[in-house]
């Protein structure tokens, strides 16, 4: 990294803070530079963006980020080992680089975009720890729902592109579409509803330090700008019913499916939403279980004005 920012190699930086990757934190470290730049590229222009790193470990892609320009990058790691590490870099970029030392499960997304200020962009850019992806992809997805109010419209993400690595085989379940069933389960569906997702380029496992013992994939999600109007709990429970049992046709897994008035009337409700009762979980599009939530949600709205009436 000498030659990009004029600070000690990474690879000193880690020997002289004695910081060994820890397999419980899910850490993996990234020493290649043309591999790093490659990643903050895809992020596109930077000069105007406030980027969230989770797990920088000590530094390496927030290096990256900030020596291509990033206008600010908030780092947020809870291993307090990689702390001085990251200070040195806060230190050679003054008023550039904030360090939250968490639990990037913990911290409050939308609180914490709140404190941005004089830049338009937000970028979520990371090397996740695996141990944490998934969820961590969840919750970001989930601060674009109106919480206040499940049943509401999406209301705009506190993020506005997210170039996150996984595991490969996370990421094909992230971007799948019934085309690829093997892949295609809940996090697609999530994902499909939300965002524009495709995987960018695969990383050799060979690139990190230690080597897990996957290949990653890097891969872009963009928010949808008018996703269709949906409540997040029923569409959870209607891919967790049908998904659950996915080798069964979806008129014998979603029998699962709690219904509004204790109804059990699945053949009419899939009719309803022009599903064929005989498809699995895996051949069906994100669209048909949208309209299939908002049916239920529809019986559920009619249920409550027959009660109050």
């Amino acid at each position: 990294m000498t030659a990009l920012d004029g600070l000690p190699p990474l690879r000193d930086v880690v020997r002289r803070h004695g910081i060994a990757a820890k397999k419980s934190l899910g850490q993996n470290f990234l020493f290649d530079l043309n591999l790093t730049a490659r990643i903050v590229r895809s992020a596109g222009p930077l000069d105007d963006a406030n980027v969230i790193e989770v797990g920088p470990g000590p530094g390496g892609l927030t290096r990256a980020l900030l020596a291509h320009g990033a206008a600010h990058v908030t780092a947020i790691e809870r291993d307090d080992r990689c702390a001085a590490a990251l200070e040195e870099i806060s230190g050679h970029y003054p008023g550039r680089l904030t360090i939250i030392q968490d639990d990037a499960l913990e911290v409050d997304y939308r609180q914490l975009t709140k404190r941005f200020t004089g830049h338009h962009s937000v970028k979520i850019v990371a090397n996740l720890p695996y141990n944490i992806a998934t969820p961590l992809l969840t919750r970001w997805l989930e601060n674009g729902i109106e919480n206040a109010a499940r049943v509401a419209a999406p209301a705009q993400p506190v993020w506005d592109q997210m170039i996150l690595m996984f595991q490969k085989e996370v990421a094909a379940r992230i971007t799948a579409t019934p085309a690829e069933r093997a892949d295609y389960g809940r996090l697609a569906v999530l994902c499909g509803w939300l965002t524009q997702s495709r995987i960018l380029f695969d990383v050799p496992r060979e690139a990190f330090t230690p080597p897990p013992k996957v290949t990653s994939s890097v891969v872009e999600l963009r928010p949808l700008p008018a996703p269709v109007p949906c409540s997040l709990e029923i569409l959870s429970a209607v891919t967790r019913a049908a998904f659950g049992q996915r080798r069964k046709m979806v008129r014998q897994s979603l029998k699962t499916l709690p219904l509004p008035g204790g109804s059990t009337d699945i053949a009419g409700l899939l009719g309803m939403t022009d599903i064929d009762p005989r498809l699995r979980a895996d051949a069906i599009p994100v669209n048909s279980y949208i309209r299939l939530a908002n049916a239920i949600a529809g019986m559920a709205g009619r249920n409550s004005a027959s009660a109050s009436s």
